[in-house]
């Protein structure tokens, strides 16, 4: 298994190190013919999602990456990366890799809450979680599944190859949404091979 994790800005390297920690291959993704590599999933971490859009564009990855999550790679974002798969964001205009049926609200806690931890259930399990100037998510659309809630509010989706934080969980110890998104991976890998009669 080798997944790709998206360097064109924000917090990646931490992903990276949970990645080695569990055993998994990772590797950066900062130019385009990075992302023609031979790999099985990508993570879209934190950080700023108007800045990133835009480099994805400049860097002509956009395009590429759109047709690889269509195509049902594993994708999971987390803060920024939720804001880029969001099929819309509430209070910003700007659209960008769209295929996460949810709409999400950008730096939605305000000042007072910007930034702030918190121990709550992600898929059942009782997890620490870091928000910082966090996102989360208004509305989900069908086949959208609801992994985690905190204070009324939506902060973890699934919706089948796509998995979404509003929270940093690669800024923890805990390791539990790197290995369910890890989980998703293998998955695709084995239906892949179904396919292929391997």
């Amino acid at each position: 298994m080798k997944i790709g994790v998206l360097c064109l800005q924000g917090a990646f390297i931490e992903h990276i190190n949970i990645l080695n920690k569990l055993g998994i291959e990772a590797f950066e993704i900062r130019q385009k013919k990075d992302i023609y590599q031979k790999f099985d999933g990508i993570i879209l971490p934190g950080g700023e999602s108007t800045t990133m859009g835009k480099l994805l564009r400049e860097l002509d990855i956009f395009d590429i990456l759109i047709d690889k999550i269509k195509n049902d790679m594993p994708v999971f974002g987390t803060c920024a990366g939720l804001l880029l798969l969001s099929k819309e964001i509430a209070n910003d205009n700007r659209r960008h890799l769209s295929t996460l049926n949810v709409i999400a609200k950008r730096n939605a806690y305000g000042r007072q809450l910007g930034s702030f931890n918190i121990i709550e259930k992600f898929n059942g399990k009782d997890i620490p979680m870091t928000f910082i100037r966090a996102p989360y998510i208004e509305k989900v659309g069908e086949n959208v599944e609801i992994l985690s809630i905190v204070n009324d509010k939506i902060v973890a989706v699934r919706e089948k190859n796509q998995l979404a934080t509003a929270f940093h969980p690669e800024l923890t110890d805990c390791y539990d949404v790197h290995e369910y998104f890890i989980n998703m991976v293998e998955n695709n890998i084995k239906n892949l091979n179904i396919k292929r009669g391997v």
